[in-house]
């Protein structure tokens, strides 16, 4: 336990010490300075759960040389990385009413964020409300109410736009 005390101290004052040059060097490599910040403060939180620095002869240099990594590996995970076109279709209807299909992409749009999950998972993602509570840590009910409420507001939506009653 007294180790495991040390340790977190030494941490603290490597991070006292060399925090601010640390998020300096992030942010000249990546142009973003909350980039830097989470980068150089994931490196301090690794090397907390490692239990310190180890082996490394000099510290400072393994400090840089734990950023530098980091940064490189958060920027090969952002070429991964493909963004979506909020014109592009998310299915293909035989008779496509492309008009019908905008005003469902923005009713989807204008849903929060906890119901728009629910919904994506149980149509696209073809989840049941047991696996989606699990995917997103809520009850199987609360997944489920969040769908029926999401889906009142996109019958809302889209009977306003075309003057229809619709029943649930």
């Amino acid at each position: 336990m007294k180790n495991t005390r040390a340790n977190g101290e030494t941490i603290e004052m490597l991070y006292r010490r060399h925090s601010s040059a640390l998020v300096l060097f992030a942010a000249a490599m990546t142009g973003d300075r909350a980039r830097a910040q989470d980068a150089v403060h994931q490196v301090f939180a690794r090397l907390l759960a490692q239990g310190g620095i180890g082996h490394a002869m000099a510290a400072k240099a393994y400090l840089f040389a734990c950023v530098r990594n980091a940064i490189l590996n958060e920027a090969k995970a952002r070429r991964r990385e493909v963004a979506l076109d909020a014109g592009a279709a998310w299915f293909d209807p035989p008779d496509r009413d492309y008009a019908a299909e905008l005003r469902l992409r923005q009713a989807l749009a204008a849903l929060d964020d906890a119901q728009r999950e629910v919904t994506v998972l149980h149509v696209w993602g073809e989840l049941t409300f047991a696996e989606i509570g699990e995917v997103l840590g809520v009850s199987p009910n609360t997944a489920a109410s969040r769908y029926r409420y999401a889906l009142a507001r996109l019958r809302e939506a889209m009977c306003a736009t075309e003057g229809c009653h619709a029943e649930p």
